[in-house]
This record gives structure tokens, C-alpha cells and sequence, in this order.
């Protein structure tokens, strides 16, 4: 039997231990992920500090622009009014009403529901609608032209028609997240679809491939990318849509909130629900960016901005 080197040895022993080990974070990404929370506390922190500031300096009345300190301050307080059993229901005691935790959670996750519900249906309808454009042709002329004339109609234009249609409840909210995403990601689809090269198309049908292949496996993988930053993109206006949806009566939600703090003239509460509704916008985007990176994983981690 041949004889083992010590080098080698120890070099087949520290690869076994290296295979063994548990796997960690890397360090790297670690410090990437350290460094990005350190900067967004401090782009808040700043935020917060100049608001504070004018507050101190006496620029900002705090009956109207409560600072940070004031309706950060006094959460229980604040989370009490979250509880709408006992506007809204008949014959509940306060004894049964939920809690003021419970109604918050209760109502976040409504307003969650429906913003991820109409995301998610807005997207498959939207780049169903957009492929089979580009795939028929005469679906394309008859479709399309509508589209692009409904496009330019402002989403709270709907509103009446999404009452008209689904009442009151959450219907109207996902209508209107729907409506207000639908056009736009339709338009964007078909112009993703017109963008992807040539070269592409031409060497896959080289190799045999059909026209239903083509679009397959090469033009959807390709505007996969542009999608999901579109999606990004529109996750922002969902959230602004499904406020205003909310304010017909939907029971919970955050949008009834804001309703409650304008007709109380809470600015307090109106401050600390926008505060909530900035972080659920925030950890939305970052599980999409989590999503992104996970589906799109063959694309490089660093672009431009990083490489200057």
C-alpha cells in the first residue's frame, strides 16, 4: 500500500473537516447585510433627528406634526385604537372585545392578505395577458388597444365600480390592488417580450425548437428579471391603493385606521400608522428581494452601483 504524505494527510484531513462543519453565513455576506441595517438606522435616525429638531427649535406645531418621540412614545396607547370591535360590532362588551396587541395584529395582517393577494393575482393575469398578446396576434389587436386607453384611468376612479361589483368587504380592496397593477405590468410584459435579442430567438430556433418552446424557455426566462423588479416596483402603488380601498368598510385594516385618526384629528395615530405601514412596506420589499435572488439565481449579486 503506498504511504500517505504528511502534507497531504493533513490537506485530506482539513477538507474533511471543512465538509463536516456546519454551514454558516459567509462572512462576507454577513458584513454586507451588517453594513446595509447600520446604514438604514442611520438614514432613519437622521430623518427622525431633523423632525425632532424643528420640534425643538418650535417650526413644527405639535398638535399637528407630532415628532417621533410623541407617537413612537406611547405605544399601548396608540395600539388601543386598532381595536374595532367595539366601534364597529353591536353588543360587544369591552370585556370581549380583543385586545389592542391582538387587534393590531389582527389588522395587519388583513391589510397584508390583501395587498399579497392582489400582487400575486395582477401578475399572473398581467403577464398571461402580456405573453399571449405577443403569441396571437389577433389577441393582440384586440386586446391591447383597450388596454392601453385603461392604463392612463387612475386606480381611485375604480373605487365605485368595486363596490358596484363586490360590495363591501375585502373584494373591493384586491379589485383594487388588481386594477391599479394590471395595465401597467401588461404594457411592461409586452415591451420585456419586444426587448429580448434576436440572436436568442434565432439560435433556439436553430436548434429545433418551436414556437411554444421559444417563449418557454427562452423569452419568459429572459424578462424574468425586468418582472420581478416591475413587480417590485409596483408593490409600492399595491400598498397606496389597498389604503384608500380600505376606507369603504372592510371591518380590519389599516386604511379604516387612518379613516378613524383624520375623523378623531389624531395626528398621533396618523403618524404611528404611517410609521407601520413604511416598515410593512420595507420588510415586503425585502422578502422580495429575498424571493429575487432565490429565483433568479444565475445573475450576478453585484451591479453597477457596487462595481463604482
Amino acid at each position: 500500500m503506498a504511504e500517505i504524505a504528511p502534507d497531504q494527510g493533513r490537506a485530506r484531513g482539513a477538507s474533511l473537516r471543512a465538509r463536516l462543519r456546519p454551514t454558516f453565513i459567509a462572512p462576507d455576506r454577513l458584513r454586507a447585510g451588517l453594513r446595509s441595517v447600520g446604514w438604514t438606522i442611520a438614514s432613519l435616525g437622521l430623518f427622525a433627528l431633523i423632525w425632532e429638531f424643528c420640534w425643538l427649535m418650535g417650526w413644527s406645531d405639535p398638535k399637528l406634526l407630532p415628532p417621533p418621540h410623541i407617537f413612537l412614545g406611547d405605544i399601548p396607547n396608540q395600539i388601543q385604537f386598532f381595536n374595532t370591535a367595539t366601534r364597529w360590532a353591536v353588543g360587544v362588551s369591552q370585556a370581549e372585545a380583543p385586545s389592542g396587541l391582538q387587534s393590531l395584529v389582527t389588522t395587519v395582517l388583513s391589510t397584508m392578505a390583501r395587498v399579497i393577494a392582489g400582487l400575486v393575482i395582477a401578475s399572473v393575469l398581467a403577464v398571461s395577458v402580456g405573453v399571449l398578446a405577443r403569441y396571437f396576434r389577433l389577441f393582440d389587436r384586440l386586446t391591447m388597444p383597450t388596454i392601453m386607453l385603461l392604463s392612463s384611468v387612475s386606480p381611485i376612479a375604480w373605487l365605485p365600480v368595486a363596490v358596484f361589483l363586490f360590495g363591501i368587504g375585502n373584494g373591493p380592496a384586491v379589485f383594487m390592488v388588481v386594477i391599479a397593477l394590471f395595465f401597467h405590468m401588461v404594457l411592461a410584459t409586452v415591451t420585456h417580450i419586444d426587448n429580448v435579442p434576436v440572436n436568442l430567438i434565432h439560435v433556439a430556433r436553430t436548434m429545433g425548437a418551436t414556437k411554444r418552446q421559444v417563449y418557454l424557455r427562452v423569452i419568459i426566462p429572459a424578462i424574468l428579471p425586468a418582472m420581478l423588479m416591475v413587480l417590485r416596483l409596483n408593490l409600492f402603488g399595491a400598498w397606496m391603493v389597498v389604503l384608500v380601498a380600505e376606507t369603504t368598510g372592510v371591518g380590519h385594516g389599516l386604511g379604516q385606521i387612518i379613516m378613524l385618526a383624520r375623523n378623531t384629528f389624531n395626528p398621533s395615530l396618523v403618524f404611528f400608522t404611517i410609521a407601520l405601514i413604511g416598515a410593512l412596506g420595507f420588510l415586503t420589499d425585502y422578502a422580495l428581494r429575498i424571493l429575487q435572488r432565490r429565483l433568479l439565481y444565475w445573475l450576478p449579486e453585484k451591479g453597477t452601483r457596487h462595481a463604482l
